[in-house]
This record gives structure tokens, sequence and C-alpha cells, in this order.
């Protein structure tokens, strides 16, 4: 009889625990925003942006599984930290009924934080609608980022008041073409690169850029088990998981977590905004 009662105990403890993790990841982690702060050091940062703010945003993922009043009440808390240059890595929608819901897209980024300076962005792989492969999807929008005051950088650079921004189209897109985006890459500037897949880094095209890539698209797996690590991250190199990752020629990767999700849950991963506060290194 107590073997039984304890069997019992230990089975609804089982149940009870599971029910309250399950709620965990599902209600209350994927909007557990989480506002990390780092130094971007920058050689040749021109003095009246040494000390300004860049945040990054990455992975909102408009569609039928994240909550846009989520999103909008996020955009509004950053829109009060004023800061000087603002950047979206990809991923801006999730497919509904194998439509980009541009709509909902639209209602959202009317509410989209804006840079003092500037206001940047790069499509990621989502933005190419089905298969990753529709570029009228991702033309359509970049048309409505465009039309939001966000400047959309499709393998192209530009310049704010000396910094040098490069952005890459999206790696499993049909417009990826990191030898333009690099093409004009100068040692003795200032310089930062937008790029949403990190396995981009892996590859033999960046011209001997020397500095930061801020990415996205992995989520950090969106389940991290402790000590472990994600079961499943959608990059060939397994180390881009998430945050800064030093690798070769004197580069330094940082992979956001993003602040929506590609599936309802979140754990040991949650959501992310970046304030990188800029920094003059010799």
């Amino acid at each position: 009889m107590k073997n039984k009662r304890k069997i019992r105990n230990i089975l609804i403890s089982l149940f009870l625990a599971s029910l309250i993790l399950g709620l965990y990841t599902w209600k209350i982690e994927p909007h557990w925003v989480q506002y990390e702060q780092i130094d971007l050091d920058t050689k040749h940062l021109p003095i009246t942006l040494d000390g300004e703010t860049l945040i990054q945003i990455s992975d909102i993922h408009i569609g039928n599984y994240v909550d846009k009043n989520f999103i909008k009440e996020t955009f509004s808390e950053i829109s009060l930290m004023h800061p000087a240059i603002v950047v979206y890595t990809g991923d801006f929608v999730r497919l509904v009924d194998g439509k980009i819901p541009l709509q909902e897209l639209g209602e959202v980024m009317q509410k989209a934080p804006k840079g003092k300076l500037q206001t940047l962005a790069i499509l990621g792989n989502h933005d190419y609608g089905k298969g990753f492969q529709d570029s009228a999807a991702a033309d359509s929008i970049t048309r409505l980022l465009n039309g939001y005051g966000i400047k959309v950088l499709r393998n192209e650079s530009t310049t704010i008041e000396g910094l040098q921004i490069f952005g890459m189209d999206d790696f499993w897109g049909t417009n990826f073409n990191p030898v333009k985006a690099m093409s004009g890459y100068d040692p003795s500037k200032a310089s930062i690169v937008l790029c949403h897949n990190p396995d981009v880094a892996d590859l033999h095209v960046w011209n001997n850029y020397s500095g930061w890539i801020l990415s996205g698209h992995t989520h950090a797996g969106q389940v991290r088990i402790p000590f472990w690590g994600s079961p499943i991250i959608p990059v060939t190199n397994k180390k881009y998981d998430q945050g800064i990752k030093k690798i070769s020629g004197d580069r330094t990767l940082y992979i956001n977590r993003g602040l929506g999700h590609s599936i309802p849950i979140r754990f040991n991963a949650r959501p992310e905004v970046t304030i990188f506060k800029l920094k003059k290194i010799q």
C-alpha cells in the first residue's frame, strides 16, 4: 500500500512538473525579453559615434505563431531608448497558409523603432517565402520596409557619419551575393556587416574583412538543454548557436537569439534585443 501511494505521488509530481514546464516554455519564456548589453569595439570609429547606441533586432517572424502585440510592446520599449542606429537582421515574417502576411507585418512595422541617424535592415530566409526561393515575396517585403523609412541593404553598403555598414542578402535566398556586398570594403574605415545566417562567416567571400558581423537566424535553437546545448540548430556550423564567437580573420560574429520564434516554445533561450555601445579602439 505504501509503495502504491509513493508511486502515485511520484506520478502526480511528474505530471505537475511537466505541466508547469510546458506552461513556462509556451506562455512565459517566449515573451520574456532579454536586453543584452555589449560593447561593440570598432577600429577607426569616428569620434562623433563613440559611445552611441546601435540596437539589433532580429527574427520577429510575424505570422500565425508570434503575438503581434508582444512585438509591438517590445518595439515601444526600444523606441524609448532613442538609439542612434537600429538594424534589423532578417526574418520579418513566417508564412500563413503559404502566403506572406504583408498586412500583419505592415501593422507591426508602423511601431518599428527607428534610429536617430539611420535605420537599416537585411532579409532572412523566411522573407523569401515558400522554399526560400520566392524573389517576389522578398521584393514586396523590401518595398514595405522602405515605405516605413527602413533602408534594406541587399548586397550593398551605406555610410553613417563615417561608419560603413554592409548588408548581405540571405544565404538561402535567390539574391545572395556576398562578393558584391563586400566589394567596397576599406580596412582604413570603420565597418560593420549585417548577415542573417551565421554560416556565411565560414565562406571565403569576405575580402579580408576585419570587424563585427551581426547575425540572427538560429533562435539559439529555441530549446537549450542545460550543460548540453541545443539539439536542433539550422546551421552547418553547430558552434554558431548564440552570442559572441571569435572567428578567423580578426572577425567577431554576434548571433542574436531573435525576438520572435518559428515554433511557439522557448526554453533556456530567451528572446533577445541586443544593445550595442559603439566604442572606438585603436
